[in-house]
């Protein structure tokens, strides 16, 4: 399994385009195959910074979760509106 870990902080005046465009990505791609998990969570501590938090059963379903329609045209809007960091880890 895979699990990734995007870290997202943006600007107070960006915050609800940007929780609009991740819970419309969290939504559509809870439907790819493969998925495992896909949710999105705010931090308690630190204003405007939230985590999606994704498993995928392998690599190949990831590979094919990234070229999809939702993920190549929300993804891009989101690191337009939101700074982004990304952890993957395998186990």
């Amino acid at each position: 399994m895979i699990r990734m870990n995007v870290f997202i902080r943006c600007e107070e005046s960006k915050r609800n385009e940007v929780l609009k465009t991740a819970h419309e990505l969290v939504e559509k791609s809870l439907h790819d195959a493969g998925c495992i998990a896909y949710d999105i969570f705010e931090s308690a501590t630190r204003k405007n910074v939230f985590i999606i938090c994704e498993t995928w059963s392998d690599e190949t379903t990831l590979d094919a979760h990234m070229k999809t329609a939702h993920f190549t045209t929300l993804v891009p809007r989101l690191e337009a509106l939101a700074e982004m960091k990304l952890e993957q880890f395998s186990f």
